[in-house]
């Protein structure tokens, strides 16, 4: 697999430069609260998964972890989300993964996103799978040391090894996609 990953849309830079636009306007401050993500992106508050799975994704571009995402951190999330190759939309996954931030995933992190990824991929293909099941399998296929964690080496390696597990790993629920159909629900 090439280090560029191929999306099933584009989103072009003036479709970018519009959503820092919305920023903006949305935001005069400079900081985008999780609430006002929502808000701008559409995300019904009745969407349990989606919702956890925004909350999720917000928390990994909060790098200073105020609970606000200033300009430069939106940015860098729209760049990376919608354009970004394929190694550095793995390390973000990681980190997204890793909610504690020890550098290693254990069960327990891994299960709380599949969980999420399930519910909201049950959505669009037939997954077949529990979410133990899934974990367990990813363990199998990526945990090369069988110490029961998974370390960024590891995580990156193992993905690149199987469709299944890449599709997993890298968080992909066709974000570019996601992005341009709630631009339509823009304020």
């Amino acid at each position: 697999m090439g280090q560029e990953e191929s999306h099933n849309e584009e989103m072009n830079p003036a479709q970018i430069q519009e959503l820092c636009i919305i920023f903006m306007k949305e935001c005069p401050s400079g900081a985008l609260h999780l609430h006002e993500l929502k808000r701008i992106f559409g995300v019904a508050s009745s969407s349990e998964e989606e919702s956890l799975y925004i909350e999720t994704i917000f928390r990994s571009f909060d790098t200073n972890r105020d609970n606000r995402l200033d300009f430069l951190e939106y940015v860098a999330a729209l760049n990376l989300v919608l354009r970004g190759n394929l190694e550095d939309r793995l390390k973000w996954s990681f980190k997204v993964y890793d909610r504690d931030g020890n550098g290693r995933l254990d069960k327990q992190e891994v299960k709380h996103i599949i969980r999420i990824l399930c519910k909201i991929k049950v959505q669009r293909s037939n997954m077949d799978m529990t979410p133990n099941e899934v974990c367990d399998r990813i363990f199998e296929l990526v945990d090369q040391n069988k110490d029961g964690q998974i370390s960024l080496t590891e995580f990156m390696e193992g993905a690149q090894k199987d469709e299944w597990l890449m599709d997993l790993l890298k968080l992909d629920v066709n974000a570019t996609g996601w992005v341009i159909q709630n631009c339509c629900k823009l304020p």
